[in-house]
């Protein structure tokens, strides 16, 4: 049975859940990734309104749609980030505060762990809807970002030796191990999008994650190959790298080798969809991404959740792009083989 195709609502945030989910709807969906942010996914009221995460369920069932995981990836950023003005645009105020730096993180781990809680609640309360729907894992799953206290130290100059880089290792395995141990004591997984300004950023950097946080069971990753292929990294090996730690996959697109040679990998300094660009989001199916060998690879290691949409393309109006991208992801999915292989037919016992 080929998976669920889902819309991640991150970057719909501007329109509310009840506009937002018949689009979502009429654009061939089979359900939808929940963000933290808007008014889609509200954790605190999740935890304290009565009926809160009931209304949910209501809204997504009037619009034949279902929902496997959440994401709380604005929050997740400030756990290890080095705090500055930009955060306080991504951020509540509750969270932000007074804007001190280490009271940000504190408060943003808190949410991190409230927003366990809160995924069970409401996964729970959608069981018996999901029962009769559902196709997947049937886990849990907070997808998010982790942010780090190293990542100023890509280039690493001034020089930068291991030992500077490993504290930011420890840092984020004391914040995030905590975190998830309230995640373990929830049953709710923890799917990081492997990610520039993440602790973890490549193959190399996600095995170094894992291992900082002493290969914690409920740490795993939410697989995006946009972030890794115009890096230069294996995106279709990313998957095999990590076979029983892919929690979750984001279908988006990039392209890369473009531009005219006048930014580079980094960006420039340049906004999204400036010409000379060496990279740039494309809906998906219109980018440099081989998604057919990642369907090959997801099918390898037995992923069956949901294939979800990242929509993002500067240059495309947006729900002709959610359209088109889900569409395509339907046509490149296809079911893993569950029975022999091919060449067994002319085996004279299973004539």
């Amino acid at each position: 049975m080929p998976r669920p195709v889902t819309l991640f609502t991150g970057q719909w945030a501007d329109l509310p859940l009840a506009e937002l989910l018949p689009k979502v709807h009429d654009m061939g969906y089979d359900g939808v990734e929940l963000a933290c942010w808007g008014d889609h996914f509200e954790v605190q009221r999740a935890l304290k309104e009565e009926g809160y995460v009931e209304s949910i369920w209501d809204q997504l069932a009037a619009n034949n749609l279902v929902c496997y995981s959440i994401s709380s990836h604005l929050v997740g950023q400030a756990v290890c980030d080095l705090i500055d003005e930009r955060h306080k645009a991504i951020l509540s105020p509750e969270i932000w505060g007074d804007g001190d730096p280490e009271g940000v993180r504190q408060r943003a781990a808190q949410e991190m762990m409230d927003t366990a809680k809160a995924a069970r609640k409401f996964m729970d309360a959608g069981k018996s809807y999901m029962a009769d729907k559902a196709r997947g894992t049937g886990n849990v799953v907070v997808n998010g970002f982790t942010g780090s206290s190293i990542w100023h130290a890509l280039y690493a100059f001034p020089p930068t030796d291991q030992a500077f880089l490993e504290k930011g290792y420890q840092d984020f395995g004391k914040r995030w191990t905590p975190i998830l141990d309230v995640f373990e004591a929830e049953d709710v997984y923890f799917a990081l999008e492997v990610h520039p300004t993440e602790i973890a950023f490549d193959i190399a950097s996600a095995a170094r994650a894992l291992s900082s946080l002493n290969n914690h069971k409920r740490f795993g990753f939410n697989y995006d190959p946009s972030h890794l292929g115009y890096q230069g990294v294996d995106y279709v090996r990313f998957i095999r790298e990590f076979p029983d730690r892919i929690f979750h996959v984001h279908m988006k697109d990039a392209w890369w080798g473009h531009g005219d040679g006048t930014v580079g990998v980094f960006g420039g300094h340049t906004d999204f969809t400036n010409p000379g660009r060496y990279w740039d989001f494309r809906s998906v199916g219109r980018g440099d991404t081989d998604f057919e060998e990642i369907i090959v690879a997801l099918n390898d290691i037995g992923y069956s959740g949901p294939l979800s949409v990242e929509w993002e393309d500067g240059r495309m109006e947006r729900f002709h792009g959610a359209t088109e991208s889900c569409q395509y992801v339907r046509s490149v999915d296809f079911p893993r083989n569950e029975g022999g292989m091919f060449d067994s037919a002319f085996d004279n016992d299973n004539q």
